[in-house]
C-alpha cells in the first residue's frame, strides 16, 4: 500500500475544477474512488472560488471526495495574518497535523502565488 495522498484546493484549482481542468477533475475522481486520497477545500478558498466563478462552491460541495474544511480557531488566527483569506486557509490546511504528519498539497493553477511559501504545489496547468 502507498502513502496516503493529501491534497488542498486552492481557490484557483476550485475555479478550474468548475471548468473542466482536467487535472482538477482526475484529482476529484481520484479522491471518491481510491483509497488514500485525501481532498481538503478550505472554507476562504471556497468562498473566493465561488466570487471568481459563481456555482463553484455548491458543484464542489456535492461532490464526494472533498473535504470541506471550516474556519476554526487556529484556522482563523492563521489568516488573520495574511492579506488574503484564500491562499491563508489553504497554506494553515497544507500544515502538518496528526492526521497529516507530512502536511498536504496544495494543488493551484497558480504555482506563483506559492512562490517563496513553506508548501509543496501541485501544478494543475496543462
Amino acid at each position: 500500500m502507498s502513502d496516503p495522498m493529501h491534497i488542498v484546493l486552492d481557490d484557483t484549482a476550485m475555479a478550474a475544477a468548475g471548468r473542466g481542468n482536467v487535472l482538477a477533475s482526475r484529482l476529484i475522481h481520484r479522491a471518491h474512488a481510491e483509497t488514500g486520497w485525501y481532498l481538503y477545500a478550505p472554507t476562504c478558498a471556497l468562498v473566493e472560488a465561488d466570487r471568481a466563478r459563481p456555482g463553484t462552491a455548491e458543484h464542489l460541495v456535492a461532490l464526494p471526495g472533498i473535504t470541506v474544511l471550516d474556519l476554526d480557531l487556529p484556522a482563523a488566527l492563521a489568516v488573520a495574518r495574511q492579506n488574503t483569506w484564500a491562499a491563508a486557509h489553504a497554506q494553515h490546511a497544507a500544515q502538518p497535523t496528526p492526521d497529516r504528519p507530512d502536511g498536504a498539497i496544495i494543488a493551484t493553477t497558480a504555482p506563483e502565488r506559492w512562490a517563496g511559501e513553506p508548501v509543496r504545489v501541485l501544478d494543475l496547468n496543462p
